[in-house]
């Protein structure tokens, strides 16, 4: 019989990773969202389940609404605004918890301007580069999305379309 793993005496618990983010939605006239492609090296041949909301890490202090309206504008360059519906939280690959609001909206995918990190690459180089956190964005209709975006996320994007087809949208 395996016996629970207890922590040593005085160990800290490391809290999970904590994001919000913002699906953002569109009727033309099927439903499409608004998906972020990462980019950077390690994620320019991937395609399917690569995608993502735009979203990030959640400050201390910070209202995770605040948080993900930062990331979507940090991320695409976009600003959006309107009546916020939110989504039950999801757990992704590795425990990240993400929060994240389903918001109708429109944007242009070839006006993405978004922010850089720097990483050392090729590794163990001693190169920083900088690359764009997010080196596209594109629309998709809800049920090809739920095949590019993280598997983690995809019950995001079920939970849109419940909404919508309660609503009749």
């Amino acid at each position: 019989m395996a016996r629970a793993r207890v922590p040593p005496q005085g160990a800290r618990r490391v809290p999970p990773r904590v994001s919000a983010g913002l699906l953002l939605y569109r009727r033309r006239p099927h439903l499409e969202v608004f998906l972020a492609h990462p980019g950077g090296p390690l994620w320019v041949s991937r395609d399917a389940g690569a995608w993502t909301i735009p979203k990030g890490r959640i400050e201390a202090g910070e209202d995770p609404l605040d948080t993900a309206r930062r990331e979507f504008n940090e991320e695409t360059g976009f600003t959006v605004d309107g009546e916020f519906l939110p989504l039950r939280p999801v757990v992704q690959g590795g425990g990240k918890v993400v929060h994240a609001w389903a918001i109708e909206g429109d944007c242009d995918p070839s006006r993405l301007r978004s922010n850089l990190f720097t990483l050392e690459w090729p590794p163990r180089s001693g190169r920083l580069q900088q690359f764009p956190e997010v080196d596209r964005g594109a629309w998709f209709r809800a049920d090809e999305a739920m095949t590019r975006v993280l598997a983690g996320q995809v019950p995001l994007i079920r939970q849109l379309l419940a909404y919508a087809s309660d609503l009749g949208l």
